[in-house]
């Protein structure tokens, strides 16, 4: 039989330091593995809360004010009353650039990227905050994002002069982008013709901005 050394007191003060580091590890990656999803889809979130007389959402990152409401639809203290109006591509620019003119306040369609902002892609599946966007119609919106696409179409065919067909003069039709604001997800192939819910948007109030800023 070999004979059984004594352990340096040096070693054994390592390996016991080493046990209780492995311990204290073992005991938090419960905790950490928890936690780690739920930071992941928080950073992910968009960081919007309500005005305070609740007619508007407010994104202080990108510093926009959205109407609570879909157009044809008003807000009432708790909820949106009322029916969407649906819009062609045209019509809804002209509505955004009629009532920048009527309130001397820079309302325009969002582009591609800011409406999908709205719609949380951290959630499975995608979601739009209902509390913050009552009663928005889960369809597509329109953007202000043009599309260069052209399709070639049939112009006999009644459904291509509903989405913006113009004859045999002309066998394409004009597209833009638009938001599917159930899932997020964004097509530039939709005729211009459509008629779509709108949401229109506008600059953070210079107060409401630097108050952010200072947050």
């Amino acid at each position: 039989m070999f004979p059984i050394r004594p352990v340096p007191p040096s070693a054994r003060r390592a390996l016991m330091g080493l046990c209780a580091s492995l311990g204290a590890w073992a005991a938090m990656s419960p905790a950490l593995a928890q936690q780690e999803p739920a930071a992941r889809a928080s950073a992910a979130a968009p960081q919007l809360t309500a005005s305070a007389d609740g007619a508007y959402v407010l994104d202080a990152r990108t510093h926009l004010a959205w109407s609570r409401c879909v157009e044809g639809m008003r807000w009432n203290g708790r909820t949106c009353t009322g029916s969407a109006e649906l819009f062609t591509y045209s019509q809804a620019q002209a509505l955004a650039r009629d009532r920048w003119k009527t309130e001397g306040v820079r309302w325009r369609l969002p582009r591609v990227n800011e409406l999908r902002r709205l719609v949380n892609r951290a959630t499975q599946p995608p979601s739009l905050d209902a509390v913050l966007f009552p009663a928005t119609p889960m369809e597509w919106h329109w953007t202000s994002t043009a599309s260069v696409n052209t399709a070639t179409v049939n112009p006999y065919a009644y459904g291509n002069v509903q989405r913006g067909g113009q004859g045999e003069s002309g066998l394409t039709t004009q597209q833009g982008w638009a938001v599917d604001m159930e899932t997020g997800e964004a097509s530039g192939k939709m005729g211009r013709a459509t008629r779509l819910p709108v949401r229109l948007v506008r600059p953070l109030p210079a107060e409401t901005a630097a108050e952010s800023a200072t947050k």
